[in-house]
């Protein structure tokens, strides 16, 4: 485990650690509603696509703590209420509205008339959706190590550590568990602008686990790729389409682009719960478009000409002919993604009946 937490239930109250602080300051904040982590997903004191999820349902727990109903027929339209302001507060990471429907799919299938009740199975099933990802992303990392060589070059794109999620991390991950089964592992880090994920989150990560590093701009990547070794370009993503097409954090298709020019495999690190079989393709996947001064000014001080205009998506697509393979926790999923990432899905479906039959 990390020796930070990035979120935690303690005592009837959700504990998040503050991201936007990172790495200067290392701040936990408590939330006690609702309205409370919504905004704090939207504003991104927590973010990462598993950490947002797991966030995501123990807001539905708050929201059934605090409800003022009497009721079960008052607290479950108080619940969808709260499950559709967690879904639009970013709506672009797919295990949001999977970790919210979820829980609704469990609260709907109960026959019970205590609201009380309602409460507990949320946060029980908040509780397993946490652990879960945990043990998900340990095996995404145990999955991959069989691609990887013994000394291994990586580069990374945004933050996919333990901040990301709930503990360990995925694209990170990966990163990690080679660490640890003896890989001597170096990472080129991209700085990911403009919110800076992998300079401020990514560096300090690999800071507390001792993995060397060198940050590089973003525009590096193809020119590193060109005159050092490579290995591999490891990802994470918020959303993939049922055709591989993969959404993450804006940069990320030019990456796929340097990688695909310069013969480096390029792999994504996807929890199924990222995996979106209703998309036929990345086109169909809805992009955040996020504030201009995170453009045009940085912590706070203008950094463009006064009213200078920007466009600020926070996601680009990766299309799937660029992406060696999508590592999952049930496996490996190879190109054509239209037969392999369903059957990732079907068998980490059980995997987690499995999982939950072990901790009930």
């Amino acid at each position: 485990m990390a020796p930070y937490r990035t979120l935690e239930w303690r005592n009837d109250a959700l504990v998040l650690l503050d991201q936007r602080l990172l790495p200067h300051e290392v701040r936990y904040i408590t939330l006690t509603r609702v309205e409370e982590v919504a905004e704090a997903i939207r504003n991104m004191t927590v973010r990462g696509a598993p950490a947002i999820g797991a966030t995501a349902a123990y807001g539905m727990a708050l929201a059934a703590l605090q409800s003022p109903a009497k009721t079960v027929e008052d607290l479950l339209r108080h619940l969808e209420q709260a499950a559709t302001l967690l879904k639009a507060s970013r709506p672009t990471a797919v295990n949001l509205a999977w970790a919210v429907d979820r829980i609704m799919s469990l609260v709907n299938a109960l026959s019970t008339n205590d609201p009380t009740q309602i409460f507990h199975t949320i946060l029980n099933e908040a509780h397993t959706i946490a652990e879960e990802d945990v043990q998900t992303n340990r095996q995404i990392g145990l999955n991959a190590l069989p691609l990887l060589p013994p000394k291994v070059t990586f580069i990374h794109h945004c933050n996919t550590g333990a901040l990301a999620t709930v503990d360990y991390g995925t694209a990170l991950g990966i990163i990690r568990t080679a660490h640890e089964h003896g890989h001597e592992v170096f990472v080129y880090v991209d700085e990911t602008r403009p919110r800076l994920q992998g300079a401020r989150l990514t560096a300090w990560e690999l800071q507390q686990l001792g993995i060397p590093f060198q940050i590089i701009v973003d525009g590096a990547s193809g020119f590193v790729m060109r005159t050092r070794k490579v290995d591999a370009v490891v990802v994470g993503c918020d959303r993939v389409a049922l055709n591989g097409d993969t959404a993450n954090k804006i940069g990320t298709y030019n990456l796929a682009l340097a990688a695909h020019a310069h013969g480096v495999p390029f792999y994504v690190a996807a929890p199924t719960s990222t995996i979106d079989l209703s998309l036929p393709n990345g086109a169909a996947i809805p992009i955040e478009e996020r504030s201009e001064e995170e453009i045009v000014a940085f912590d706070g001080h203008p950094i463009a000409p006064v009213g200078a205009p920007a466009f600020n998506p926070a996601f680009d697509v990766t299309p799937a002919q660029y992406i060696t393979a999508i590592i999952t926790e049930a496996g490996i999923a190879y190109p054509p993604y239209e037969q392999s990432l369903p059957y990732q899905v079907e068998t980490a479906k059980k995997w987690r009946e499995k999982f939950r039959s072990l901790n009930r």
